[in-house]
């Protein structure tokens, strides 16, 4: 039992964890499943372990620093082992209005390392880069277009009238 409270200990002094991840480390370490349910059980008691705190946390940094939509935040709750209620929970304190403003921000610092280059393949790697952080092409497309525009750039086809690649 002291073997599993350290290895949960030193875990959450490194960085915040969901439970799931705490669980995982402890099989991974052999501590019996008893002994690891009992822990993490005493630690959610206590307030160490809060899944909901954990996603709002996550949720909330991944989405200012890293731009992140909701789809993609929600992958990477998935991955981390929070459960679907408490995800959409989370995912909840991220309105439209900011995953908007975040994908103008994204597409305004990249417009930068873009100058010069053809306006079509422009557009498809702002819109390209919008989609690997997880937004949906309408409002990727829609961004993009409103971003070039302001920069006087050449006027850009409608997203469906894209080439593909």
């Amino acid at each position: 039992m002291a073997v599993a409270r350290a290895i949960v200990l030193r875990q959450l002094t490194m960085a915040p964890r969901s439970r799931a991840q705490l669980a995982e480390k402890l099989a991974a370490r052999n501590v019996p499943p008893d002994v690891a349910a009992a822990v993490l059980d005493r630690f959610e008691e206590v307030g160490l372990v809060d899944d909901a705190a954990y996603a709002e946390m996550l949720v909330r940094s991944r989405q200012q620093t890293r731009g992140l939509a909701r789809r993609a935040l929600a992958q990477d709750l998935r991955r981390k082992g929070v459960d679907d209620d408490t995800a959409r929970e989370a995912l909840a304190t991220v309105s439209g209005e900011d995953e908007e403003a975040a994908a103008r921000d994204l597409v305004r610092r990249k417009l930068r390392t873009t100058r010069g280059v053809d306006p079509v393949k422009r557009a498809q790697r702002l819109a390209g880069m919008l989609a690997r952080k997880g937004y949906p092409a309408g409002l990727a497309y829609r961004v993009v277009r409103e971003a070039l525009a302001e920069e006087d750039a050449p006027l850009l086809p409608e997203a469906h009238e894209f080439p593909d690649g």
